[in-house]
């Protein structure tokens, strides 16, 4: 069991990607070392942070990159620093999310207390993020993935790859703020968007056992879906006749995964209750009105494996659909027009051994 020294993945070039515009093409992983591992992928999800990632829409992307970071397959490379063979094997079935590495240094306020998303000494993104040593990271839409070992989740037998890759961002990002923020029995949930975030939100706040879920969207299109879910009442803010003031002080947390900073911010705070509180994890590429979206979020990576966890107790099945990686291109386009019912996940026909999933 061992890796290339070359990988091979879908590579944008430039802003105009995004339009399915991506190359199969090779690239160098990052130098090794011992605390490193190699993933020989089976599955990575499309999420929309890769979009706007390959167009540039967040800011300058170092061209060319392999997104995605949604990354799921089996450890093919072990480093032998003791920090890796104590916690993974060869052919552990792993997951990566959004961050491939931080500073883990002892005297790191952030990493010395298990919140290594907030390093702000070291944190790399799994692709589109420089490391200490020059190399520029590279994510999922690949053949494999060499990452810091320290990142890597193990995934629980009972969740199936094709469920488990969206979880490492997309139910990552909502599980998080509903568990930190007291999702549970007696709460009622609003969850703005229904979209690939969205549809976790919906998902998890219920196995939470949440009092009330409440799905908010523009149309009334996705209601029998939101339903399907496990929401109990369903707000259709462009179609319900003052539906702010109908459903005035009727929740006591909202999650938004919207990603449109034209967002009827100010009535979604009128459904709030008194000490209620608003989360946003959608991020846009301009500001949401009057607060910079991305100083409102926090995905708080560290509890990745409570979250698998939990999935696998309770079932938590994501709504995925399954297209070939050599589909990428189509994929995004898709993804990007909105047809994605919720989540696309690539998949590796030849890495994909369907009898160890």
């Amino acid at each position: 069991m061992t890796s290339p020294e070359t990988f091979h993945g879908w590579l944008g070039h430039d802003k105009h990607a995004a339009k399915g515009n991506l190359v199969w093409g090779e690239f160098k992983p990052k130098p090794w070392d011992e605390t490193l591992i190699d993933i020989k992928i089976t599955h990575c999800g499309i999420c929309g942070t890769d979009i706007h990632t390959l167009r540039s829409g967040w800011g300058p992307t170092h061209y060319p990159i392999c997104v995605g970071h949604e990354i799921v397959g089996h450890v093919v490379r072990l480093g032998k620093d003791p920090s890796v063979t104590s916690r993974l094997a060869l052919g552990n079935r792993v997951g990566v999310g959004a961050q491939a590495a931080s500073c883990l240094k002892k005297d790191c306020e952030e990493c010395s207390e298990g919140m290594e998303q907030h390093c702000a000494k070291g944190f790399v993104g799994t692709y589109n993020g420089k490391y200490a040593d020059g190399y520029w990271s590279m994510g999922g839409y690949a053949d494999y993935v060499r990452v810091p070992a320290h990142f890597a989740i193990k995934i629980p037998a009972s969740v199936k790859s094709q469920d488990a890759a969206p979880m490492m961002c997309g139910g990552i990002t909502t599980f998080s703020p509903l568990k930190n923020n007291g999702a549970g029995p007696g709460k009622k949930v609003g969850i703005v968007g229904l979209g690939g975030l969205g549809h976790f939100g919906v998902l998890f706040a219920k196995a939470l056992g949440c009092e009330k879920v409440v799905a908010i969207s523009r149309r009334r299109n996705k209601e029998d879906d939101a339903k399907a879910m496990g929401a109990d009442d369903y707000i259709a803010t462009s179609e319900d006749a003052k539906w702010d003031r109908k459903h005035s002080r009727t929740l006591d947390l909202i999650i938004s995964t919207v990603s449109s900073p034209d967002m009827p911010l100010s009535g979604y705070l009128r459904l709030l209750r008194t000490n209620g509180q608003f989360i946003q994890v959608g991020a846009p590429e301009d500001n949401l009105p009057s607060i910079p979206a991305f100083s409102l979020i926090a995905k708080g990576c560290k509890i990745g494996e409570e979250m698998l966890a939990f999935a696998a107790e309770k079932g938590v099945k994501p709504w995925v659909q399954q297209r070939r990686m050599k589909e990428a291109n189509p994929s995004v386009v898709d993804m990007e027009d909105g047809k994605a019912r919720y989540r696309y996940v690539l998949v590796n026909d030849d890495h994909d051994d369907h009898a160890r999933l």
